[in-house]
């Protein structure tokens, strides 16, 4: 009966729920710090890799920077932002280019490969602060814009011409935003509110289509990250876990972290299999090994 048991147990493990494919050593991950606490300020966010595997995130010891770790998990500063601009979400184009959001200022800067001068790519002030962004394979860029005063949140669309275009409003708290590997849809999720919506990307780029992927009873969300496979890395702030949702919306895995506040998270390493998370709370990077690697590492290595 034991041997049965057994046999059972390692099949429901290695294909998870609904037959998804999903490894026992999930159960086994771990999250470990990755950098020393508090060399970034409390709002630690942005997380993203380059080609080369440097990693970086804003607010490196003050506000207004970004910071670049490398891969034994030592810090300094890259750049500073230009006077009043306060970086968010960071994010890299398949070409090395970097693309930051500024909530303060109302921007989306451009540091192009091999250059340290961040140029405004695109700017209206009509957003209330733009918050996190992911980038279409085709180089369009999706912002998520949320207004924590009201609790309300808007997504917008800057395509490769620059043009800021408004593709949703009234919307919840929008907060992490990301795109599935194959580029035919867009997932936002809502902090305050706990949902994850999806989109259809239309040829356009402008999204329809408009599902509940989930919704969570408790805590919040901020950012998140898809892998190659589709799965869904959405941090859970205030409960200091990673939830792993599967394209269909099931929680496949729901990684503990050592702090309570995670803001975003990002993949890296050697084979693309490290998630790096930002916490809020430490000021520090935590990482751990996920089963597969990151869409972004996928497609630039």
């Amino acid at each position: 009966m034991k041997f049965l048991i057994k046999i059972v147990f390692s099949i429901l493990c290695i294909f998870g729920p609904k037959g998804a494919i999903f490894s026992c050593t999930a159960q086994q991950i771990k999250s470990k710090d990755f950098t020393s606490e508090f060399l970034f300020t409390k709002g630690i966010e942005g997380p993203a890799v380059d080609k080369d595997g440097m990693l970086y995130a804003v607010n490196f010891k003050e506000e207004g920077t970004i910071g670049v770790v490398d891969q034994k998990g030592n810090s300094s500063i890259y750049i500073k932002l230009p006077e009043g601009s306060i970086g968010n979400g960071i994010r890299f184009d398949l070409d090395g280019n970097m693309y930051i959001a500024d909530y303060v200022g109302h921007n989306v800067y451009q540091i192009k490969k091999k250059s340290m001068e961040p140029i405004v790519w695109a700017h209206n002030p009509n957003m209330s602060q733009p918050n996190d962004l992911a980038i279409a394979p085709n180089g369009t860029i999706y912002l998520s814009d949320p207004n924590w005063a009201e609790n309300t949140g808007r997504i917008w669309m800057v395509n490769k011409s620059r043009k800021i275009q408004l593709l949703e409003d009234n919307m919840g708290t929008t907060n992490g935003i990301e795109i599935s590997p194959d580029g035919k849809n867009l997932y936002v999720n809502e902090s305050v509110q706990r949902n994850v919506w999806r989109y259809d990307i239309q040829d356009d780029g402008t999204i329809g289509n408009k599902t509940k992927l989930l919704a969570f009873n408790d805590f919040g969300m901020d950012g998140m990250r898809c892998d190659e496979k589709g799965n869904l890395y959405i941090t859970r702030y205030g409960k200091g876990t990673v939830a792993i949702v599967s394209p269909d919306g099931d929680i496949l895995k729901e990684i503990r972290l050592k702090g309570k506040k995670p803001s975003n998270i990002t993949f890296g390493g050697k084979n693309g299999k490290t998630c790096f998370v930002t916490m809020a709370g430490r000021g520090c990077f935590e990482k751990f090994k996920a089963p597969h690697k990151g869409n972004y590492y996928n497609k630039v290595h």
